[in-house]
């Protein structure tokens, strides 16, 4: 899938001095790989933005291509930029650390080789995305969450930017056509949930799957509801979206639903929720916090979080 994928890794690596390699590779089968948190942390494991050069820098982000396609990379730049407003919108002091673009954290766990299987992190607040490799080959990128804090920027140098834009347009897109009967089976509250429902579990599963079904909407709505899944799924490099995206049609498109919490209509200050579950994968966006101007959105494959059991079981029985 991605060739050079370990060569990458390897040229970041390498441009680490020793401290800052002790600092970056864990091994594989560390109970570390499955950290995830996508909140403001002190204490993150890795090295970050902050204490790379601009070689390095240029190396990670080449890394992150590796994994990522070109607009979820902007994404995520644009996610880590929205820390200095946060800053200003909190007034903290310019020498405080809580609000931070450079506080985002990588971290290599095993050998990246043509032979070696291994994985990495890149994670700050509202950025995480963990990949597992099987030599070149990318074979998990969950979880994956991406989150943005204000959803809108209502002032400032930063005005009007909306990083999730795509996610929430394409959303009430889909909502707005289906029909008073296919609303009844969408809609499972009227009230949203605080917070996406899987947080940052291990193990991703939210039970007893409600919502409607795929083969119970009309042909334009499946459309429109394939093309909201495209873009979650296409966050990732085609390649590796092809390849889930093969797994999600083997599984059935069938089995996909789509459900609905909170308000129907695009307003601000209105809370909603939406969630797409099917037998390989859980995608969920939440716009509740901060008076509905706080997006959270991830995505869990429910075969391969963390590259699954499998991919370490094969790590074991080659060590």
């Amino acid at each position: 899938m991605s060739q050079g994928l370990s060569d990458k890794a390897n040229v970041f690596v390498n441009s680490l001095n020793e401290t800052q390699r002790l600092k970056t590779v864990y091994p594989f089968d560390t109970a570390e790989r499955y950290r995830f948190n996508y909140v403001p942390l002190d204490d993150r494991k890795g090295i970050s933005v902050n204490e790379l050069n601009n070689t390095q820098r240029s190396a990670l982000w080449e890394l992150l291509k590796c994994c990522i396609n070109d607009e979820t990379v902007k994404k995520v730049y644009a996610v880590m930029e929205l820390e200095n407003v946060l800053k200003e919108l909190e007034h903290h002091p310019l020498n405080d650390h809580y609000r931070d673009p450079g506080k985002y954290f990588i971290t290599i766990f095993g050998i990246p080789s043509a032979k070696t299987i291994w994985g990495w992190r890149f994670e700050g607040h509202h950025v995480s995305f963990h990949f597992s490799a099987d030599k070149n080959e990318l074979v998990a990128g969950t979880p994956a969450f991406l989150g943005s804090n204000p959803a809108v920027v209502t002032g400032g140098p930063l005005k009007g930017r909306e990083v999730l834009k795509d996610e929430t347009e394409k959303a009430f897109a889909f909502l707005h056509v289906l029909t008073n009967d296919e609303l009844k089976k969408t809609l499972i509250d009227s009230v949203a949930p605080a917070e996406i429902i899987t947080s940052n579990s291990r193990k991703a599963m939210i039970g007893n799957p409600a919502g409607i079904k795929y083969d119970q909407l009309s042909p334009v709505a499946q459309q429109l509801l394939l093309n909201l899944v495209d873009i979650y799924i296409h966050r990732y490099t085609k390649l590796f979206a092809d390849s889930m995206l093969k797994e999600m049609q083997t599984a059935g498109l069938g089995n996909l639903r789509f459900a609905w919490c909170g308000a129907t209509d695009h307003m601000p200050g209105k809370p909603y929720y939406y969630r797409i579950q099917g037998p390989t994968i859980i995608i969920e966006f939440d716009n509740t916090q901060n008076n509905a101007n706080h997006i959270h959105t991830v995505v869990r494959d429910l075969n391969s979080d963390f590259g699954g059991d499998m991919l370490l079981e094969h790590y074991h029985q080659s060590h």
